[in-house]
């Protein structure tokens, strides 16, 4: 018959289900064994052995501390304390391990430069600075796993915006991005090299996975933030019912997006820039919505999802994009406004912000990247500076 000891106060052993025969040896040597315990219980303190007994404390007492540690640290990997415990070693973290934290802001560059312009460097900063709380990552086409990216980087603008505890610049996979998506598909049959608007649409089908997978908000790399959107789920209305895909925002495993890359592959054209981007997302929100016109300010909202009014990111409409590079007698507030999209496809003249030439989007870098801006003042004294000894 079984035997059960068990403590049910310090000190004091409580024996139950004992069941003493006097046949056989054994047993009886089994219910001596048992009363022994109860008769004579474990003291709790060896007072022959002090120092040993105190060693063991000062083990209890370190074991304790590092496992509270242990999940103290696991609570701010979840957590936008993160960014404070770990400014450095994030250069060791996956893309998958900062993506899982969740509500990520996510940049793509699907060309092959290294060297991002100051207006991506600026939208990046911008994100940056106004969600600290949250994981800005950069997307770099050109990027390989080999490329080293750290503070002496030879790439300026790599070492200014590595230096922001919150941005991550990661190599972008597309075959491992579009895996357990309906575009798997469709990127293992495209060719890119006859593809003549390659780049887009690369972005296009990229932006949409990667929010579909994890979550978050997109932006171009042409938007400057300048304040919270306040929104999980939204698209941008670039004008009324015409939808944006410049910059959008869902949880991750969305209904709205995984219909969006069903549609991006049955509908795909590659010829017509945009059938893939702001044209794709217009025609399916129609798919769920009545779009009307926007009267004022107000957002409409369909299901669960918010349709942005155009003043919340494109205040200065695609035809005067070139206002963005003007001088302003006086400058918009942009008080209904969570960012600005300045419209870079559009510029191609390419027209740059210039320290000193008090337009508005240098009035813009100077308000919300002003390390960008100081890097481009800084690059502009040393061209002046070079050209100046190059004459003498």
């Amino acid at each position: 018959m079984l035997q059960t000891v068990w403590v049910s106060s310090p000190g004091r052993w409580t024996l139950r289900e004992l069941a003493c025969h006097r046949g056989g040896k054994h047993t009886r040597w089994k219910c001596r064994f048992v009363r022994t315990i109860i008769q004579h219980p474990c003291q709790r303190h060896d007072t022959k052995r002090p120092g040993k007994v105190r060693m063991l404390k000062k083990i209890q007492i370190c074991l304790c501390f590092f496992f509270v540690s242990g999940i103290l640290y696991e609570i701010s990997l979840l957590s936008g304390c993160f960014f404070s415990y770990v400014p450095m070693s994030k250069h060791f973290l996956t893309p998958e391990q900062v993506l899982n934290l969740g509500k990520s802001i996510i940049f793509l560059e699907t060309t092959e430069r290294l060297e991002p312009p100051p207006l991506v460097s600026c939208s990046v900063e911008s994100a940056a600075r106004i969600y600290q709380d949250r994981p800005i990552i950069l997307f770099m086409k050109g990027l390989t796993n080999d490329t080293a990216l750290d503070l002496n980087s030879s790439y300026a603008a790599f070492s200014l915006l590595s230096s922001m505890k919150n941005v991550f610049i990661f190599p972008l996979q597309m075959e491992i991005v579009f895996q357990e998506t309906p575009l798997l598909q469709w990127y293992n049959q495209v060719v890119p090299e006859q593809e003549k608007n390659w780049v887009h649409v690369s972005s296009d089908a990229s932006r949409l996975a990667l929010i579909w997978k994890y979550g978050g908000i997109y932006m171009d790399t042409d938007v400057i933030s300048i304040r919270p959107i306040p929104e999980e789920s939204f698209l941008a209305a670039q004008k009324s019912r015409f939808s944006s895909n410049g910059i959008f925002g869902f949880p991750a495993h969305h209904k709205f997006i995984w219909d969006c890359m069903e549609n991006f592959v049955l509908k795909y054209n590659g010829n017509i820039w945009g059938n893939q981007g702001p044209f794709l997302m217009t025609r399916m929100l129609k798919t769920i919505c009545n779009l009307t016109d926007f009267k004022g300010t107000e957002d409409h909202r369909c299901q669960n999802i918010s349709f942005l009014n155009p003043q919340r990111f494109y205040p200065i409409p695609y035809p005067a994009w070139g206002r963005y590079y003007q001088v302003w007698d006086k400058s918009p507030n942009f008080n209904h406004s969570y960012a600005l999209h300045l419209w870079n496809f559009m510029n191609h003249n390419r027209k740059a912000v210039v320290a000193g030439s008090n337009t508005l989007a240098e009035k813009l870098y100077k308000a919300y990247c002003p390390t960008t801006y100081e890097d481009l003042i800084q690059n502009a004294d040393l061209r002046d500076f070079t050209q100046s000894e190059d004459v003498a």
